[in-house]
């Protein structure tokens, strides 16, 4: 039964992925989300590097993230820091790459402080 629904989040995270590939002038921010925290990455398919990431583990937020009081907020923040880290590395247009997730909630708001944070898509 396991390894059904493994295959079945697998085939979705294909699906998305197969629409999806980071160049090196638009790399693909990815987002993944667990139960308590989200992660937020800038790859680049092409050379297989990432180039910039953040979390709500990162030390460089954590004073806002104590103030926040919803996971929705938090991850707002992480699209902010990511986005930030991003224009460091002289990135300004990015493919967006939910994974599996619906574009909703957590999700739309890592999207949303992204786009605040200065990233384009």
């Amino acid at each position: 039964m396991l390894k059904k629904i493994k295959q079945r989040k697998e085939r979705k995270i294909k699906r998305v992925r197969n629409r999806l590939f980071g160049t090196t002038e638009r790399p693909r921010l990815t987002v993944f989300k667990s139960l308590n925290h989200i992660y937020a990455q800038v790859i680049d398919d092409s050379n297989r590097v990432t180039l910039a990431a953040a979390s709500t583990l990162s030390k460089e937020i954590s004073d806002e993230l104590a103030k926040a009081k919803s996971k929705v907020e938090k991850s707002k923040i992480v699209g902010n820091l990511v986005a930030k880290k991003a224009n460091e590395a002289k990135v300004e247009k990015v493919v967006f790459d939910r994974g599996l997730n619906k574009y909703h909630g957590r999700v739309q708001a890592v999207a949303v402080g992204a786009r605040e944070g200065g990233l384009k898509f």
